[in-house]
């Protein structure tokens, strides 16, 4: 029985032998016009250690850029609004209905979107406010809080004046006690 076993393993290894070297014969005929592709992917730019750069610095100055953009187009730190002194702080745009403002008053709207702006200079409060209302527009949100605080009443008395310069803005109202009082603004936003 072995004698058998090695004549069939003999026949079959040299059968494939020979199957493979005919094969390859075969392939190498028929690509030998073919000429190998050249290396042509670029390589990734390496930065010397001289080189100052660092992509989080790069795309924290391209976010602040583009909040400059925003809300230096909105918003204008020489127009003042007339609100009465000892009401509380409220508008409404011309074209909407006092009703709405009301509905804020009572906390008919919570607020889906919140903004803190305490330890905030005015300059970075107006970028965040410029990028709330942006948000709160792509993400079709109605009702916003800003919380100012009552500090120095630098950012209670410029939030007001920002905010109804805004074409979107539809109104606001000092928030009811359950969402700050009166040192935050609900705001409706078309």
């Amino acid at each position: 029985m072995d004698i058998n076993k090695t004549l069939i393993k003999q026949t079959l290894f040299s059968d494939s032998t020979s199957d493979v070297d005919d094969e390859l014969n075969l392939f190498k005929n028929e690509f030998k016009d073919i000429a190998p592709l050249k290396q042509d992917k670029i390589p990734p730019q390496r930065f010397s250690s001289k080189q100052n750069w660092n992509p989080k610095q790069k795309n924290l100055r391209e976010l602040v850029d583009f909040k400059q953009a925003s809300a230096a187009f909105q918003f204008s730190d020489g127009f003042e609004g007339h609100f009465e002194i000892d009401a509380p702080l409220k508008y409404v745009r011309d074209s909407a209905h006092s009703h709405e403002i009301k509905r804020l008053r009572r906390g008919d709207y919570p607020p889906d979107l919140i903004l803190d702006l305490h330890g905030y200079t005015k300059d970075d409060a107006k970028l965040e406010i410029a990028a709330l209302i942006q948000a709160a527009q792509k993400q079709h949100i109605y009702c916003v809080q800003i919380m100012h605080g009552k500090g120095t009443y630098a950012l209670k008395s410029a939030i007001p004046n920002w905010l109804i310069q805004h074409p979107s803005i539809i109104g606001f109202h000092q928030a009811p006690k359950e969402w700050g009082g009166q040192s935050a603004l609900l705001v409706l936003i078309e």
